[in-house]
């Protein structure tokens, strides 16, 4: 038996403290958390930097470093600072050495480094040795060069090894969500398939489970399959709420794709053990032939200004899409006229908020005329100072703009001021590709430091 304790969905997102004690009472082999995801879009790798407040991570963090303590049992985390790079994995190795050092702690902690040099992959991919995803961009040493980051998604044989260092604290770069929970139940003979199906189960903590928000969950494997109990007292996991999560962020809700192999869940089973429990056996872990990580990589996509303005004339909501259309032809010409740029040197968008925003096309629940949408403008361009004037530009349009030459001039309304806000450098995922290596280490660096 190997009980895991998965404190919540991702550092940074809470859980519950009685909870969390609840499932130290269980004695837990590990306490496991993801620190990230790819989930609020390419900035963050491409900046390599975490989206989630430092006071925050430290907060938590440093309840998660006292509760390994009191049970003396390994602390770890997956995709540091929220896209897994080198510099993610040295801003928690100072935040585990502040609070340490604040504590009277004396830790090993090792480090699972996963940023990758773009050079060297541009070799990899002319040796054959990278190949694309469904739906993978056309790639070349180009494209490497102009990434700002790249990172390996490190699997269960990764993270085993830095157990295997008897650390104390276990920081991560860029891992699978499952990894970091399967790592241990595989290193001690539990039911592979139950391993990562379970892992795939409880990465998100009680999200699993009725009132998820309460995040803790318990995964107790062993050798023919895997117990998942939330902590919360009120919280109660369902065969169907446990089941369901295989349809969380999975293309296919039956097959889940990992390093070196891949999950059947196809003759998985579900079984409630009492009104809280619910019992999981069937799954099946199918190995590959050879073994592949996963390679995510972003790369600069220009500079940006935006602006909001918002309609609320019935008629003007109703030609939004005709009114905005017309708003982006005459900018690009005026900017053309008045500043000499090629077309392909910049590009202006309007996207009506409020109004199948999500979905666009594919949205089957509308509501017409909506009473008012938000017209957000989106200037980018290959320099900040550029996407600004540009913006400065599309301004009087978003403002005052009619819908036909011949009527009286309308008003609209921009809720700050100034209206155009720079946003900076955006950034764009630019790699869907795997990486077949000849030793699952070879794409990763694992160093152990004593602090404290």
């Amino acid at each position: 038996m190997v009980r895991v304790l998965v404190p919540s969905g991702a550092l940074g997102l809470n859980f519950d403290q009685a909870a969390l004690e609840a499932g130290l009472a269980r004695s837990p082999h590990v306490i496991a958390i993801d620190g990230g995801s790819t989930d609020s879009g390419p900035a963050y790798l491409g900046q390599g930097r975490s989206k989630y407040s430092r006071a925050v991570i430290s907060s938590e963090w440093e309840r998660l470093m006292q509760a390994r303590a009191r049970n003396a049992i390994p602390l770890v985390l997956g995709t540091a600072g929220t896209c897994g790079t080198d510099s993610g994995v040295a801003e928690m190795l100072d935040i585990t050495r502040e609070v340490a050092n604040r504590n009277g702690e004396k830790l090993r902690v090792a480090l699972l480094k996963n940023s990758q040099d773009g050079t060297r992959l541009a070799a990899e991919n002319e040796r054959g040795r990278i190949f694309p995803l469904p739906a993978a961009p056309d790639i070349s040493a180009r494209t490497f060069g102009q990434c700002t980051n790249i990172v390996a998604l490190a699997g269960a044989e990764q993270v085993g090894r830095a157990l295997e260092t008897g650390a104390d604290i276990i920081i991560a770069g860029r891992t699978t969500d499952t990894a970091i929970i399967s790592a241990l139940p595989l290193m001690r003979g539990c039911h592979a398939g139950a391993a990562w199906h379970g892992a795939k189960i409880a990465e998100c903590g009680a999200l699993c489970a009725t009132h998820p928000q309460t995040g803790v969950l318990l995964a107790e494997f062993d050798r023919h399959g895997v117990t998942l109990t939330p902590m919360a007292e009120r919280s109660r996991a369902t065969p169907q709420t446990v089941s369901a999560h295989m349809l969380y962020e999975n293309a296919d809700p039956f097959i889940l794709h990992e390093p070196g192999g891949h999950l059947d869940a196809t003759g998985a089973r579900y079984t409630a053990v009492d009104d809280r429990s619910v019992r999981v056996t069937g799954a099946r872990w199918v190995p590959a032939p050879a073994y592949r990580v996963k390679l995510e990589g972003a790369r600069s996509a220009g500079f940006q200004s935006v602006l909001l303005s918002v309609l609320r004339d019935p008629r003007y909501v109703k030609n939004a899409r005709q009114w905005a259309n017309d708003i982006v032809e005459k900018c690009r010409e005026k900017v053309a006229t008045h500043l000499g740029i090629s077309p392909h040197g910049f590009s202006i968008e309007i996207r009506l908020i409020g109004h199948s925003a999500s979905l666009g096309s594919f949205e089957t629940e509308r509501a017409d005329p909506p009473v008012e949408l938000g017209a957000l403008g989106i200037v980018t361009a290959p320099e900040q100072e550029l996407a600004d004037e540009i913006g400065r530009m599309l301004n009087p349009y978003l403002l005052h703009h009619p819908l036909t030459q011949e009527e009286e001039q309308p008003t609209f309304s921009f809720p700050f001021s100034p209206a155009e806000i720079s946003r900076g450098e955006t950034f764009e995922f630019c790699l869907n590709h795997v990486w077949e290596l000849e030793d699952p280490m070879d794409a990763f660096q694992l160093e152990v430091v004593e602090i404290g």
